[in-house]
């Protein structure tokens, strides 16, 4: 019969599990604790490219205010929920997305940094 109280090797096996969990980007729950985003600045348009491995596309929800685009997805290994702030105003309606394999790209187009001003 084994004695697991006193296990010596509870302490390095806890260790190499929060090891394991922080180069895989997950925490105890599952959850990822980071969603890699790479953003493309083409112009008149901002492409944002997002890996999300282990999900399904009927899974993934957009949402963006011209100012920040939400992530959210979901599959049976890994939960998605992440807000990036876009470096430029966009025009939100003017979004398209597609899904291939686990890589989302968003495609906006820019808004003008400022507008002219007329005087009467």
């Amino acid at each position: 019969m084994r004695d697991d109280r006193d296990d010596p090797f509870d302490d390095f096996f806890d260790g190499i599990e929060r090891m394991m969990d922080e180069m895989t980007g997950s925490d105890a729950s599952g959850f990822a604790s980071e969603t890699h985003v790479d953003i493309y600045d083409e112009g008149d348009e901002l492409r944002l490219v997002a890996d999300l491995p282990g999900v399904s596309k009927d899974a993934v929800e957009l949402q963006c205010d011209g100012e920040v685009l939400t992530i959210s997805a979901g599959g049976p290994r890994r939960e998605y929920d992440e807000r990036i702030r876009l470096p430029t105003r966009v025009d939100e309606h003017s979004a398209s997305a597609s899904f291939n394999n686990g890589i989302l790209q968003v495609t906006l187009e820019k808004l003008d940094e400022s507008a002219s001003i007329d005087l009467d």
